[in-house]
C-alpha cells in the first residue's frame, strides 16, 4: 500500500500539485483490473476530494493540524459524534459539545468505495443528520483496510461487522466540489469540501 505515497504523495502540497498538473492518471479511469486502492484514490480525487495519505497516527495529527491552519479553523466549533476522535479536537482547543455553527464535521466512516470514489457513512458518524444537513466541510479519518470494491460490498461488510445491530442512516457521499453543470448523476446531491486522512493499516 506504499503505492499511495508513490503515486499521490503526502500533505496538502501534494494535493495541490496534483490538481495543478491536471489528471495524470487517466489510465485508471477505465482500467477495471487496477487494484481497488488505486481506483478508489483516482475516483475520489476525480470527484473533487482532497486526499492525504498518512503512514502513522503522528502523521494523522500533523495533517489534521495542517487542514485547520489552511482553513483558519482554529478556535471554532466542530461537529463530531465519535469519542475516539475527540482527542484531535481537544488537542487543538476546538469546541464540539452541541455546536450551533460548526465549521466542519470530523468523522470516521464505514467504508471507502473504489467503484465511484464515495465515502460510506452511517448513524455512527452522522447520527440523524442527512448529508445536506451536515457542515459544508468534512474531515474523514479512514484506513486503507476500509477500501472495498462496490456499495454492495460495503453494505455486506457493515452487516458482517454489526450483525443484528446494523446502524441506520447509511448513506454515501460522492461529490466533493460543486458541479459546474448539474446532470442526472449530480442532481439533488449535497457537494461537500471533503478531506480524507487515509491511515495505512495493511
Amino acid at each position: 500500500m506504499s503505492l499511495f505515497k508513490k503515486f499521490f504523495g503526502q500533505g496538502s502540497d501534494a494535493v495541490n500539485e496534483e490538481r495543478s498538473k491536471g489528471d495524470l492518471h487517466t489510465e485508471y479511469k477505465t482500467d477495471l483490473t487496477a487494484p481497488p486502492d488505486e481506483r478508489f484514490t483516482f475516483n475520489f480525487k476525480k470527484n473533487g476530494g482532497k486526499f492525504l495519505y498518512c503512514e502513522n497516527l503522528d502523521e494523522v495529527k500533523e495533517q489534521f493540524e495542517n487542514i485547520l491552519e489552511e482553513n483558519d479553523w482554529f478556535e471554532c466549533e466542530a461537529m463530531c459524534f465519535e469519542p475516539r476522535l475527540f482527542h484531535l479536537l481537544d488537542e487543538n482547543k476546538l469546541s464540539y459539545n452541541k455546536p450551533t455553527q460548526p465549521k466542519f464535521l470530523l468523522a470516521s466512516c464505514e467504508n471507502l468505495i473504489a467503484h465511484d470514489g464515495s465515502i460510506m457513512l452511517s448513524y455512527n458518524q452522522t447520527k440523524h443528520f442527512r448529508p445536506d444537513e451536515l457542515p459544508a466541510n468534512i474531515v474523514i479519518l479512514a484506513t486503507t483496510s476500509q477500501i472495498t470494491e462496490s456499495s454492495n460490498d460495503g453494505l455486506r461488510l457493515i452487516k458482517k461487522k454489526y450483525g443484528k445491530d446494523i446502524p441506520s442512516n447509511i448513506t454515501a457521499i460522492r461529490y466533493f466540489e460543486q458541479a459546474k453543470e448539474e446532470n442526472f448523476n449530480t442532481y439533488g446531491s449535497a457537494a461537500k469540501n471533503l478531506y480524507l486522512l487515509l491511515l495505512e493499516d495493511l
